[in-house]
């Protein structure tokens, strides 16, 4: 892995788990000590993380994490719904049944993962990052997934704002379940509304248990 990739690595995981907070100052000499790469891989690492809208520009203070507001999160969740309901549709329209059968089986007990011992569900997590993936691969349209990718970045923080609690994950999983349902079935139009309501209740939830940090 080259320093560049090793350092915007490094930092993109502490900000999307909140590692390093909004308004945390990014500092060249100090974070080049910190992960062990010298500054010119630092800079590149530090402007893709900029062009990402994990960073900003700051003046004379160099480069610091951006926040994230309840403002952000509405707009968020309005491109969400464009894109992830759209992406739904053509998945339903060209997409492998078969893939999403098994996809919308394993998502119906997902309870079980959300129920084990791990705190951080990442059983639970992992199975909704594969239907994802499942639905980018479906809709053979290479802008629309990087689109979505790019998105999924902030919404990793935005989950990391509200609380991550069993019933509203379990609803959740038979939402991604309809979803995938709805997609196996070769129902466009279902599976841009079951998006829709899944969506709408998400960002119900965010913005009823947001907690600033």
């Amino acid at each position: 892995m080259r320093a560049s990739d090793k350092a915007y690595a490094a930092l993109r995981e502490e900000i999307i788990e909140w590692r390093l907070l909004p308004g945390t100052v990014l500092a060249e000499v100090e974070q080049s000590e910190r992960l062990g790469v010298s500054r010119t891989p630092l800079r590149e690492a530090l402007s893709r993380l900029t062009a990402e809208g994990l960073t900003t520009a700051a003046g004379g203070r160099g480069v610091v994490v951006t926040d994230i507001s309840l403002e952000d999160i509405d707009e968020l969740f309005e491109l969400r719904e464009t894109l992830e309901g759209k992406a739904a549709a053509l998945a339903a329209e060209r997409g492998d049944a078969a893939t999403f059968e098994q996809l919308h089986n394993e998502l119906r007990r997902a309870p079980e993962l959300i129920s084990a011992g791990d705190p951080a569900r990442h059983d639970y997590y992992g199975l909704v990052g594969r239907l994802d993936a499942a639905i980018d691969a479906a809709i053979h349209n290479s802008y629309l997934a990087q689109a979505m990718r790019s998105l999924r970045v902030h919404l990793v923080r935005v989950r990391r704002l509200a609380a991550d609690d069993a019933e509203r994950l379990t609803a959740a999983a038979a939402e991604h379940a309809a979803i995938a349902e709805a997609i196996a079935a070769g129902n466009p139009r279902l599976a841009e509304a079951a998006t829709t309501l899944h969506l709408h209740r998400s960002l119900s939830h965010v913005k009823a248990t947001h907690t600033p940090h």
